[in-house]
Formats: structure tokens, C-alpha cells, sequence
């Protein structure tokens, strides 16, 4: 473990990215009691509000790659970090005076999305300039540990924020996690040369990006298989929280529903922890084998959840759902970003993440209000069986395809990758 933290800038990375992270696990539980109990919304108003976020990925996702492939990262990831604390706190500040509106909320949810996708794009491009292609495995496993380290807590933390504070108030902590972030990255002394400026034209960036996901024989299916997945998680999520905060006991107070819920989400980081932990065992036995373990566990832990009844049986059995949910993520999460990020030459990570991210997240944008629809007009179990029925479709189809036989790559040099625009590495053919 403590290799990977020899790498210079690595140290400084990590560190910014997890109180960052601790800070957005606060708001995942202060932004949905800000929509329900401060403005009143509806599961549809919810569902819309979740969706919102992400429409910046499906409409300039891949604009987003160009911009990480064109210029020089770490600026990007400074700037992005403070504009996002900014925002947080004005978001504050309107909640607490009563300024706040839904159309607000929204229109602040989409700006903050699309800081994020900038944000993002960047970030996982500009961690393989940290270290080498053989420790990206190890790097990414590191950050999703101290990533699920912070939502066991953060969660929890949010919950007794917002029990204690108030959900505005809140949302002050995520805006000092962002500055902290920013002002951290500022300080990475590592050399970034500025990328090569010839021969740009848009069109064909985004082309080579497109090409480079969709036509390589073991990220093409990944990727198509990956937006079924984020499209029906993103509906499964939706009517999960509304579930816990709503439904599972619909008279407890809200400050004390967001208390159970920052507690259930807590269970999940304990999960994704113990999946982390566990990632480079599995990984050991192939890429595509910890991917489809992801597949097909996430849906065991949804159905899970649908079985939960009132009192504290059904606490029990939401909290089970969110570490069997998480776990699995967790085992899968950091061999997908090191295959990704291995097979893929510098030149174009920035494109490859936001080709397949863009689309992933874009799902939100669609799955999140079909999820508050369904929640509202079907009940929030028949609309969590839907999210699983449409996670398994995906899963078999994921395992009938060349991901299956997925492996981490040999490190090829980069000037080896770029013979053919957008055709797949030399080591491909071994993932066949």
C-alpha cells in the first residue's frame, strides 16, 4: 500500500480527493431533506431534482474530455473545486433565508453538474500523470478505500448535521471540503507539460474519443453495458432514498428519517470498504470476472431492500441492502478504472472518461425523474423490482460478451498506441 504514495504529487492527490469526498457524502443527505422538508417537494419534484444534475454529462460530456485533453488538468481541478465551494455556500445562504425555490434548486443543481463533469474529466486523466500504468490498480484502490472510509462517516455525519443544524447549514461543511480540495491541488509541484497543440479541430477529437470506446473490443461492451447499468441504478437510487426517508416508517419526524438515512448510507461505505479491501484478490482472477461479481451482486442488494417492512426489522434489512449494494461496487470499482486507464494512451484519457462518464451519469438524467414518477404512481417497492429486473438484463448481456474474458494489459508505451486513430491497443487481442 505505502508504495503507491512514493509516487510524487500521489500523496497530495489522495489527500485532496478524500475530504472532498467526506464533504459530498454530507450533502447526499442534507440536498434531498433541502427538497423535501425546506421546499416541500414531490417524489416527481425529487426525482426531477436528482436528474438535474447530470444533464450537463449527457449534453457536454464529451466536450468535457476535448477540454481535459487540451489543456493542462490540475488548473482545471483547482478552479472547478473553489467555484463549487462558492456555490454551495449562496446555496446555503438561500435556503436559510427562504429564497430558495425548486426552479432554483434545479437550475443551481444543473451549474454544479457541470463543474463536476469538468471536474471529473479531468481528474481521472490526470492521475495516470502521477504514477505509472503498473501501480493504477493500487492508486485507484487507495482512493476508493479512504472514499469508502468517508462514506461510512460522512453519511453519518450529514445525518447529524442536518438533525442538528439543519440541512443548510449542512451544506456549509461540503463547501469547506471543496476549498480545502482546491487549495490542496494547488499546492502539487509535480511538472505538467501543456499538450500538444497541433492539428485540433473538434470534430474530429470528439471522433477519436467515440471510436476509441466504441470500437475496442473489450471497452465497447463494458461501456454499453455500464450506461444500462447507471441508468437503472440511477432509478433504483432515486426511489431507495425516497423509500427510507417516506416510506419505510412514514410517520417518524424528517429530522429523524435523515438521521436513518445518513446512517443506511453509512452501512453501504462499511460495504464498499470491505469490496475495496477485497479488490485485488478478485481482480487476481481477471478484470471481466470482478466487473460481472458487480453486475449481478448490485440487484441481489436492491431486492434486499425491496423485502424491507416498518420498525426495525426494515431499518435492517435497508441497511443490509446498501453493504451487499456497495461491497459490490467496491470489488469491481478499482479494476475497472486500472483496465481503463491502462489500455488507453494519455493522449486520449481525457475523451475515453468522459465518453463512457458522460453517458453513465447522463442516465441520471432520465433514470432519476422515471424513478420518482414510478416511486410516486407504482409505490416504492414495485419501483425498486423494476430497477432490478432491468440490472439483471443488463448483467447477462455483460456476461455473454467479450468483457468476461477482460485482463489488466502489459504496460505499452504510448507512442505504440497511436498508430491507428482510434483502433484498440497492441494488447487488446489478449482480452478477446
Amino acid at each position: 500500500m505505502s508504495r503507491v504514495f512514493r509516487h510524487g504529487g500521489y500523496p497530495t492527490f489522495w489527500t485532496a480527493d478524500t475530504v472532498s469526498m467526506f464533504g459530498s457524502y454530507v450533502t447526499t443527505v442534507a440536498l434531498p431533506v433541502v427538497a423535501i422538508g425546506t421546499l416541500g417537494a414531490s417524489d416527481t419534484e425529487v426525482g426531477l431534482i436528482n436528474g438535474a444534475r447530470w444533464v450537463p454529462y449527457l449534453l457536454f460530456g464529451l466536450l468535457a474530455g476535448v477540454v481535459a485533453d487540451r489543456y493542462r488538468r490540475r488548473p482545471i481541478l483547482v478552479g472547478a473545486d473553489l467555484v463549487r465551494a462558492a456555490l454551495l455556500g449562496l446555496l446555503a445562504a438561500l435556503a436559510v433565508t427562504g429564497a430558495l425555490r425548486i426552479a432554483g434548486l434545479v437550475a443551481f443543481v444543473i451549474v454544479f453538474g457541470a463543474l463536476s463533469l469538468l471536474y471529473e474529466a479531468a481528474h481521472q486523466s490526470y492521475l495516470p500523470r502521477l504514477v505509472p500504468p503498473a501501480a493504477l490498480t493500487a492508486a485507484n484502490a487507495r482512493m476508493e478505500q479512504s472514499g469508502s472510509v468517508a462514506q461510512t462517516t460522512g453519511p453519518f455525519l450529514g445525518g447529524s448535521l442536518v438533525a442538528a443544524l439543519g440541512a443548510p447549514l449542512a451544506l456549509l461543511v461540503d463547501a469547506v471540503s471543496y476549498l480545502v480540495s482546491g487549495l490542496l491541488l494547488a499546492t502539487i509541484r509535480r511538472p505538467e507539460p501543456a499538450p500538444e497543440r497541433h492539428d485540433r479541430h473538434l470534430g474530429r477529437e470528439l471522433r477519436e474519443g467515440l471510436a476509441w470506446v466504441y470500437r475496442h473490443p473489450v471497452l465497447a461492451p463494458y461501456a454499453i453495458t455500464l450506461h444500462v447499468r447507471f441508468l437503472m441504478a440511477s432509478m433504483t437510487s432515486t426511489v431507495f432514498t425516497l423509500f427510507v426517508l417516506r416510506g419505510l416508517n412514514p410517520g417518524l419526524p424528517g429530522d429523524r428519517a435523515a438521521f436513518g438515512l445518513g446512517v443506511v448510507l453509512a452501512v453501504g461505505g462499511l460495504g464498499a470498504l470491505v469490496g475495496n479491501s477485497l479488490s485485488g484478490l478478485v481482480g487476481r482472477y481477471g478484470i471481466g470476472r470482478s466487473i460481472l461479481l458487480e453486475r449481478f451482486g448490485e440487484p441481489v442488494g436492491w431486492i434486499v431492500a425491496a423485502l424491507a417492512g416498518a420498525g426495525v426489522g426494515g431499518w435492517i434489512l435497508v441497511g443490509a441492502a446498501q453493504f451487499l449494494v456497495w461491497a459490490a461496487l467496491g470489488v469491481s470499482g478499482p479494476n475497472e478504472m486500472g483496465y481503463r486507464q491502462a489500455v488507453t494512451p494519455d493522449y486520449l484519457q481525457g475523451r475515453m472518461n468522459a465518453t463512457i462518464r458522460s453517458l453513465n451519469w447522463g442516465m441520471f438524467t432520465v433514470g432519476a425523474p422515471v424513478g420518482g414518477l414510478l416511486a410516486q404512481h407504482l409505490g416504492y417497492r414495485p419501483a425498486i423490482w423494476v430497477g432490478v429486473a432491468g440490472l439483471l438484463a443488463g448483467a447477462v448481456a455483460a456476461a455473454l460478451s467479450p468483457l468476461r474474458h477482460a485482463r489488466h494489459p502489459e504496460p505499452v508505451p504510448d507512442g505504440a498506441r497511436r498508430g491507428a486513430e482510434g483502433s484498440p491497443p497492441a494488447t487488446a487481442d489478449r482480452d478477446r
